[in-house]
């Protein structure tokens, strides 16, 4: 058989199958964060970052929070929990409960690393819910991707996969050749 004769064999564009992975791991890495920071709040809870060193070692700086809305008589001796601090400031707090008072429906709470319990009891009205879960270091990402500036990355990743896949569908168009 001639070398005429043979199929030729066709050379795809390497730039069609790097376009596509491009844009894989870019959808990837918006859904990868985007998951912990929506999905838990379809299951009824609340998230929020930690700001303040009050409750370290147990949960430090920059910690995301997975809070459940629970009733405050049911808040036991031990359990951290989130309430709005007092003052009107609208700030919420995550201490550990030292003493739950039903009758009089407030809580004593301590942060773990203060010395001494809050001065304030927490009125019942100001529970918002018991922690169940934090994660270390991902409430500094969770404040960058909610915030304008990373909403916008997070858009300008999605815009730029799609147009990655968009380049690898015109390349292959062409036949995928170089």
């Amino acid at each position: 058989m001639s070398p005429e004769a043979l199929p030729r064999k066709k050379h795809k564009n390497p730039l069609i199958s790097v376009s596509r992975a491009l844009g894989t791991i870019l959808l990837i890495l918006v859904v990868g964060i985007c998951i912990p920071l929506t999905v838990p709040r379809f299951l009824g809870y609340q998230i929020y970052s930690v700001i303040s060193g009050s409750m370290e070692p147990e949960i430090p700086m920059g910690s995301l929070l997975y809070i459940r809305a629970t009733l405050p008589e049911e808040a036991a001796v031990g359990d951290v929990v989130a309430f709005y601090g007092s003052g009107g400031s609208g700030a919420i707090i995550t201490h550990r409960v030292v003493e739950n008072r039903v009758l009089p429906r407030e809580l004593i709470t301590k942060g773990d690393a203060n010395q001494e319990q809050d001065r304030n009891p927490v009125p019942y009205t100001a529970f918002i819910g018991t922690v169940e879960r934090s994660i270390p270091g991902a409430g500094v990402l969770a404040e960058v991707f909610t915030s304008r500036t990373g909403k916008m990355a997070a858009s300008g990743f999605i815009m730029a996969a799609v147009l990655l896949y968009v380049l690898a569908g015109i390349l292959e168009g062409n036949g995928g050749r170089r």
